[in-house]
């Protein structure tokens, strides 16, 4: 039997990377390629609330109060059908959809839609306006931005 010496294990980011995915842990690369609105729909053709709380990491009560709807309306399958919260559901998709490259992932999306006042709304967040029905607006905003308008 022969014994060669060996250089002592350095843990590569690679590997690190890799013990992450096999624990479960999904890091903000993994998270931000599910966190599309395609993938939320069932099999009805309807966005289902539950996946989207999965995705953003919060309850399906957290989901409803950042959307602006009642709780009932996550909880009550014929609820989470209303024209109302599918509308809020698939806005709020939409729009962190579309500034999560802008944000850097999809956590700051979320952060910067739950908490960052748009000055040219008078310094209500991008929650504010969706739970006010004004997603529109914003989304219009935001098309103002992404040609090279100004803020």
């Amino acid at each position: 039997m022969t014994v060669t010496a060996r250089s002592p294990k350095v843990p590569s980011k690679r590997g690190s990377q890799r013990k992450t995915a096999q624990k479960g842990h999904k890091g903000p690369a993994h998270a931000d390629d599910k966190f599309q609105l395609r993938s939320f729909y069932d099999a009805q053709g309807r966005l289902a609330p539950e996946r989207v709380a999965q995705a953003l990491r919060m309850s399906k009560s957290q989901l409803a109060e950042t959307i602006g709807v009642n709780r009932e309306a996550l909880y009550k399958p014929e609820r989470t059908q209303a024209p109302k919260t599918q509308t809020r559901v698939r806005e709020m998709v939409e729009i962190v959809e579309r500034v999560k490259e802008w944000a850097g992932g999809q956590d700051q999306a979320i952060a910067w839609y739950r908490a960052q006042p748009i000055p040219a709304f008078g310094g209500r967040t991008a929650e504010a306006l969706v739970k006010d029905g004004k997603a529109g607006a914003l989304r219009d905003y935001l098309d103002h931005l992404a040609m090279g308008g100004f803020a």
